[in-house]
């Protein structure tokens, strides 16, 4: 059967001619699934791993239907609202809708909170069709009276398993009961807990379901393995996987924002080009990061979970989780930044003695044992039962093995710019 391509679907020819110039030809499992029933104005609850193309599954709609109909923008009053956990997640669901949307005269605004309100509020009073927004900052516009949601048409609630454990749903809920009872609503997530179940039960009106994946499992296209570490030698062994001949950008997780603070400057220590992301930095010292970091000026970012949702870097080859996470939904959502797009990707768990029951709680999840790093094998614990140990695998460990463990603190060992007598590599981008 010949795949669906994005020109027979009924878009608007601006739409088409759009995703022409972004060089799109072919949905995704989950935009080919989606986009008939969307456009029909169907309710649809759509469940997919991360990375795998829903935000043109309902952006592609929305335009459609709004750029149909010409009508123009009513200052305050979006006709369009989406729905999103973070401030970066937002900011991209934004420049989407701006990308598919460069032919068609409709007005797009993105508002979240970490910087003032007044361009925000320019833009809300002159008018907007589509509103991207973080349920923070859209309370705080609604309560100020700057934001009405009574000729609202579409409701997008995106990432909503992340938003309850953000600890919106008080935020969600009075939001929710501002919209019009007459409204196409669409409600996507990477996991449907039982929480985020009711929630989609009490806003869907007889929706469709599509779920492109079981859920909570990691795309196949991202290889796996995990490396047994005392924590006071990951550093040295972080330094090694970074200097991997097939290493481009690499995006590090740690638990703490101290933590990433604390590892960022080490590896910039040792001559790597790095910086941390996270909740404690303003928003335009986060927004001056990730332009670094997605235009190669950067080839380490080190984050929290802040950005284990909505960060979409092209060319992000590797994901390391430096610490793993205290909730195993979060390992899925951190490696899911590479692999995106039908590219490939690699993701390494360093993981020490006191993260065992993390680890085993994220292998019950995605049902499947991380392999053990090649080089590894010999460091895993005895008597341990794992089915990875004693495979071998594709791409051998290309960094020095860990000297002098616990002499340095945890930090890589293999130099510093500008050291006398340094034999370590600074960190760049290979052919």
């Amino acid at each position: 059967m010949t795949p669906i391509q994005f020109s027979d679907l009924p878009l608007l020819p601006e739409i088409h001619q759009a995703l022409t110039t972004l060089g799109y030809t072919t949905p995704t499992p989950i935009q080919a699934q989606s986009i008939p029933h969307l456009l029909e104005r169907r309710d649809l609850l759509g469940c997919a791993q991360t990375g795998t193309g829903k935000t043109a599954a309902f952006a592609l709609p929305i335009l459609h239907h709004l750029g149909s109909e010409h009508r123009k923008a009513v200052p305050n009053s979006p006709r369009a609202l989406i729905l999103a956990p973070t401030r970066e997640l937002a900011s991209q669901i934004g420049e989407s809708f701006l990308d598919y949307g460069q032919c068609l005269k409709l007005r797009t605004t993105c508002i979240f909170g970490g910087v003032g309100q007044g361009r925000q509020v320019v833009s809300m009073n002159r008018g907007v069709h589509i509103l991207v927004a973080t349920p923070g900052r859209l309370l705080d516009l609604m309560n100020q009276g700057y934001i009405k949601l009574d000729r609202l048409e579409v409701f997008v609630l995106d990432e909503a398993d992340r938003m309850l454990d953000m600890g919106f749903l008080p935020d969600l809920k009075r939001i929710i009961s501002k919209l019009p009872p007459s409204r196409h609503s669409l409600f996507f997530s990477a996991t449907l807990p039982g929480n985020v179940a009711d929630l989609a039960q009490g806003l869907l009106k007889d929706p469709v379901r599509v779920e492109v994946a079981p859920q909570s499992t990691t795309v196949e296209r991202i290889e796996q393995q995990v490396l047994f570490v005392p924590a006071n030698e990951k550093g040295t062994v972080l330094g090694g996987l970074l200097q991997g001949p097939e290493v481009g950008k690499v995006l590090i997780f740690t638990r703490t924002k101290r933590g990433a603070d604390r590892l960022a400057r080490q590896l910039n220590d040792n001559g790597m080009r790095a910086d941390a992301i996270h909740g404690n930095k303003s928003q335009n010292a986060r927004t001056r990061t990730l332009e670094r970091f997605k235009s190669e000026r950067l080839n380490v970012l080190v984050a929290t979970d802040l950005a284990a949702r909505g960060l979409d870097v092209d060319g992000l080859t590797h994901v390391v989780n430096y610490e793993l996470p205290m909730d195993p939904e979060s390992y899925v959502h951190r490696i899911g930044r590479t692999g995106r797009a039908g590219a490939s990707g690699i993701a390494y768990t360093l993981c020490d003695s006191g993260e065992r029951g993390q680890l085993r709680a994220i292998e019950k999840l995605i049902r499947m044992s991380l392999p053990v790093h090649p080089d590894f094998q010999d460091r895993y614990p005895k008597g341990a039962s794992h089915e990875g140990a004693g495979k071998s695998h594709r791409r051998p460990f290309r960094g020095r093995r860990p000297t002098g463990a616990g002499n340095n603190g945890g930090r890589p060992s293999h130099g510093s710019r500008g050291k006398k007598g340094s034999k370590g590599r600074p960190f760049a981008r290979q052919a």
